[in-house]
């Protein structure tokens, strides 16, 4: 679905969302519609995505407690839970089943790779996370489980995420366009399917949004 046909869609059942389901979904919708408009320009477009992305799931994570990789998990498997359809197993294994595994064995987007480059931990030990990492992503691969390795995928997303946002790219660089195209073709199509369950299921717990809209 487009950002128009969500949007229609939103307009005509908002009033049955809860103040804090309404916010993230206008929010989500703000961000993949700036998404649409840039399609020129990757960098920005995975940018907008991510924000939007952020948007919908918008947790205040308490580092004692969740890691962002376990954030995304809880997330997640609400998500495949409601997702009557499987458009998101359709997504993971008919549409993105080559390029997610590309994703999987590239160690660029692996933090522990950029750990092990920083000086911060030895060769070895990224090998070794590396591995474990490849084994669980081909394991979720062969069993069908979807929420497994949506995980992985996003926790590979957020390294591209961190290098981009914190400054550790340049924009239009030619060393990681083919992450970023896959990763833009890959949220432009999820995140229109995670908008769409959210806005199906009004009545599940989603959480309370991430800086609630202060009214003057």
């Amino acid at each position: 679905m487009s950002y128009l046909q969500l949007k229609t869609k939103q307009r005509e059942i908002r009033g049955g969302f809860n103040e804090s389901l309404g916010l993230r979904v206008h929010r989500a919708l703000s961000w993949l519609n700036r998404s649409e408009q840039s399609e020129n320009d990757v960098d920005s477009q995975f940018i907008f995505l991510w924000i939007s992305f952020n948007a919908a799931y918008s947790q205040d994570i308490d580092a004692s407690r969740l890691t962002e990789t376990q954030s995304f998990q809880l997330f997640v498997q609400k998500l495949c839970e409601l997702d009557q359809q499987e458009q998101i197993h359709h997504l993971l294994w008919n549409e993105f089943s080559s390029s997610i595994r590309l994703l999987i064995d590239n160690q660029y987007v692996f933090q522990a790779y950029w750990e092990h480059h920083n000086g911060k931990i030895s060769e070895q030990e990224y090998k070794d996370r590396f591995t474990r990492s490849k084994i669980r992503a081909n394991q979720a691969l062969g069993q069908g489980n979807s929420p497994a390795l949506l995980t992985v995928i996003l926790s590979r997303l957020y390294t591209l995420r961190n290098q981009i946002i914190h400054g550790g790219a340049t924009w239009q660089s030619s060393a990681n366009r083919d992450q970023l195209r896959d990763a833009v073709n890959f949220l432009s199509k999820l995140m229109p399917i995670l908008i769409n369950i959210m806005m199906d299921n009004p009545n599940t717990l989603w959480g309370e949004a991430s800086y609630p809209l202060i009214k003057q």
